[in-house]
């Protein structure tokens, strides 16, 4: 089955809804007050179907001036334009209008329509042919076919049903592997269903049961049902037309414009860089930089505040860079197209492509090479310049899927290319890149290098302190980026250069020797780190640093912040345990103390000792030895 979206175009009265009915059987001025005044006022909607299984969707739009913003929200998910100019008429300013805003989306393809060819002479329908052949030039229906009909009469029908179906075959088809889109642009209720919504699906694919976010309100729910022009559904692909039967979602809660699309794919956005092209049309008055406009994008009509990079106006014709800034929030991707209005009076006046949805912040006469970028580089330039402005936030890639309208796999692919080139890393999900990683590395490096040419003695640097530098970061990210750090190491709360040992001056190697000899003539009775200090004449911190060190030497072993006890002392402790425990299970602070030939003073934080280092286990009064005895794992503990 292929889907094809076909849009018409036109004045109003040139008629275009009564030559969708002659197509399609199906009259698409559905409301009660289009029958009545004869005029199109919202869109309409009709199937073509062809035995080779060629469904086109008709989208018919209003031709009043004044209905414009219902046009533009059908016009945005055509693939082709039935281009209708009444024999009677000719050319008239909405024929003009709609033209240019299909020229500005990008329609690739279309027809032309003389519509109401019974209502004049065959030499006035060669004189019309003439003035649409100079209508259209330089536009996207410069070599289109172009058609005499009367859908009163039915003449030249069937052959125009043959070059749509013609047409159609050439159309490129929607992406089915992007994130699903729908823009909606209608919302009703059916009893027994509850609210249904309806849209031209404009990427990837939907499923009954499928969970949905509704955008930019961010509710999430589910799909009851799919339908397409009154068939139902399983699956509903890109470029169909659909209606989703939403659960427990009221009528409410959805207008048009939002987009119904892949829960947490999409991000809302208030602001959105842009290239923009000007309309030709020399009556037309400057667009004027910061000047209010009304944007279109999609089935959704906003106001924006426009601000022109490197101008202060775009004349007709003129091409730019610019930045939108909206109050309310948009539903966008990069690569969108959009149409923009003059505030006041109404009037299309330009419009472009969608570069950057989320951009950075931009400092004034900034150069704009990214937007450049964003415009004509291939996707895997585009993508890592976003996830190098990303910085350290990085990106997953359900945030780039959701930035750009770029088929999956072909992301899939360009992240991959990026990370065998060497541009991209990947950490804990997120891609980074390279030249950001190697920014966070050399600033990690910078500070450890310092902390060690200014704490010698110190064997690393406290990673809160690392921390507090990229405070943005989330603390598992963190620690997952400073491993892959080839020239630190970890260790605990500790980060040190690899490179980095503990360097003592001969002074210092003294003092470790003194300490050390203090400590084991004191046997079990150790000063404390205060008491330590003043024996070796030197300031508590200095003294707290070398038996640290010392311990990490495992030539003491540190009983708690304030006592230390030499290797050989500590040997001498375990050997005595073990003798006593060999004939008694258990023992009392007072048999402990004489085991050491100590005070009760210094045999309770030896006991504590023991304790956290499940050698013992106080049971009331007395401590009971554990069964396996834990020497050689209690001698490797600090």
């Amino acid at each position: 089955m292929r889907y094809v979206i076909l849009g018409t175009a036109g004045h109003i009265d040139h008629g275009k809804s009564s030559l969708v009915k002659a197509l399609t059987g199906t009259d698409p001025d559905r409301l009660k007050e289009e029958k009545e005044r004869g005029i199109t006022i919202d869109l309409g909607f009709a199937d073509l179907a062809y035995p080779d299984g060629l469904r086109v969707g008709i989208v018919d739009v209003p031709g009043h001036e004044r209905l414009i913003k219902n046009m533009l929200a059908g016009a945005g998910g055509i693939d082709m334009v039935l281009m209708v100019i009444s024999a009677d008429e000719g050319i008239m300013p909405q024929s003009r209008e709609h033209l240019d805003i299909c020229d500005l989306l990008k329609v690739k393809r279309g027809l032309v329509v003389i519509n109401k060819s019974d209502l004049v002479e065959k030499d006035w329908l060669t004189l019309i042919e003439d003035d649409i052949r100079k209508f259209v030039k330089g536009t996207f229906l410069e070599d289109a076919e172009i058609i005499s009909v009367s859908s009163k009469t039915g003449h030249n029908i069937d052959l125009l049903k043959e070059r749509i179906r013609e047409l159609s075959l050439s159309v490129e088809p929607k992406s089915v592997n992007g994130v699903f889109r729908l823009p909606v642009d209608r919302i009703f209720t059916l009893k027994g269903f509850g609210t249904v919504i309806t849209g031209t699906a404009i990427s990837g694919s939907i499923s009954v049961d499928d969970a949905v976010e509704i955008l930019p309100g961010k509710t999430v729910t589910k799909v009851r049902g799919l339908q397409s022009h009154g068939e139902t559904l399983k699956t509903a692909y890109a470029g169909q037309r659909v209606a989703i039967n939403l659960q427990g979602v009221s009528k409410d809660e959805i207008q048009r414009g939002d987009v119904i699309t892949a829960p947490d794919r999409i991000k809302t956005t208030r602001v959105i860089d842009a290239e923009i092209e000007a309309l030709k049309d020399p009556s037309i008055e400057a667009l004027k930089n910061r000047s209010l406009v009304h944007f279109h994008t999609g089935t959704s009509e906003l106001v924006a505040r426009i601000v022109i990079y490197d101008k202060e106006e775009l004349k007709p014709g003129e091409k730019g860079y610019c930045q939108f800034r909206f109050k309310t929030p948009v539903t966008v991707m990069a690569g969108d197209r959009y149409i923009v209005r003059r505030f006041s009076p109404l009037l299309t006046i330009g419009g472009g492509e969608i570069l950057d949805p989320s951009p950075m912040r931009r400092k004034k006469n900034e150069k704009l090479q990214d937007l450049r970028v964003f415009e004509q580089g291939g996707l895997g330039e585009r993508l890592s310049l976003k996830i190098l402005q990303s910085g350290l936030d990085g990106l997953t890639q359900a945030d780039i899927e959701g930035w750009t309208r770029a088929e999956i796999p072909e992301i899939q692919k360009g992240l991959n290319s990026l990370i065998s080139g060497g541009q991209l890393i990947r950490c804990e999900g997120r891609f980074f890149h390279k030249a950001v990683f190697d920014g966070f590395c050399a600033r990690v490096i910078a500070a450890l290098s310092g902390f060690h040419r200014d704490n010698p003695l110190k064997p690393g640097m406290p990673k809160e302190n690392i921390r507090a530098m990229f405070r943005g970061v989330e603390p598992k990210l963190f620690e997952a980026l400073l491993g892959l750090i080839g020239q630190a190491a970890v260790e605990k709360e500790l980060i040190r250069l690899k490179t980095f040992t503990i360097s003592l001056t001969d002074d210092k190697r003294a003092l470790k020797d003194k300490i050390h000899k203090v400590l084991e003539e004191a046997e079990f009775q150790p000063p404390s780190t205060d008491e330590l200090a003043l024996a070796v004449s030197l300031r508590k911190p200095e003294v707290n640093e070398l038996l640290k060190i010392m311990a990490s030497e495992k030539s003491l072993v540190r009983i708690n912040d304030s006592l230390y006890i030499p290797m050989t002392n500590y040997v001498k402790m375990m050997e005595r345990l073990k003798a006593f425990s060999s004939k008694k299970d258990e023992m009392t602070v007072g048999e402990f103390r004489d085991i050491l030939g100590t005070t009760r003073k210094y045999a309770l934080p030896f006991l504590e000792y023991l304790d956290s280092s499940r050698i013992t286990l106080r049971v009331g009064e007395v401590r009971k030895f554990l069964k396996k005895q834990p020497q050689d794992r209690v001698l490797t503990k600090e």
